[in-house]
């Protein structure tokens, strides 16, 4: 069965903070992706269920929703994996809202909050076969990482060396 995407005016939707109250709707998306078989079968999106203290009483991790007019239409993650790096993590967006670019501005705001941060590298995986988010990473910079296989299923580490400041090459 196919859904017909919604074409949409990209100034109609606002990026925010995700809120206690979102995460039934965050669960939603998070059980979609495991329905279309892009989830790991281990994972149980905890994360969600636990987003306040997984996102936002972590340093440096947070956690967003877009939205159009009042509906949630995609979600991204950042959580702090050391001093110096973070994970992007959830990165979803509602089937019949895809490509109109809302998973191109959510990754603009997730790469953002980790340069304020000064992280020096950011990491996430994807499942191999999700081409159009290896696509969008591949357009952000992302470097491949090593493929890896989990229970049948191959995933690609991706990262994004944010450490570009080059502008002091003195010599003492």
């Amino acid at each position: 069965m196919s859904k017909e995407n919604k074409t949409i005016n990209q100034e109609s939707m606002a990026i925010r903070t995700a809120k206690e109250q979102d995460i039934p709707t965050l669960r939603d998306l998070f059980e979609k992706s495991r329905l279309e078989g892009q989830t790991r079968e281990n994972d149980t999106g905890a994360d969600l269920d636990h987003l306040i203290e997984g996102y936002f009483e972590c340093k440096d991790s947070c956690f967003w929703v877009a939205e159009i007019d009042d509906i949630i239409v995609g979600m991204i993650g950042v959580q702090r994996i050391d001093n110096d790096a973070a994970e992007m993590r959830r990165l979803r967006v509602r089937d019949e809202f895809r490509r109109n670019g809302i998973g191109t501005r959510l990754m603009e705001h997730a790469i953002a909050f980790c340069k304020e941060r000064e992280f020096l590298k950011v990491v996430l995986d994807v499942r191999i076969e999700r081409v159009s988010a290896i696509s969008m990473f591949d357009t952000f910079g992302f470097l491949h990482g090593r493929e890896r296989e989990v229970k049948g299923r191959k995933l690609r580490d991706f990262y994004l060396d944010l450490y570009t400041d080059t502008s002091d090459t003195r010599i003492d």
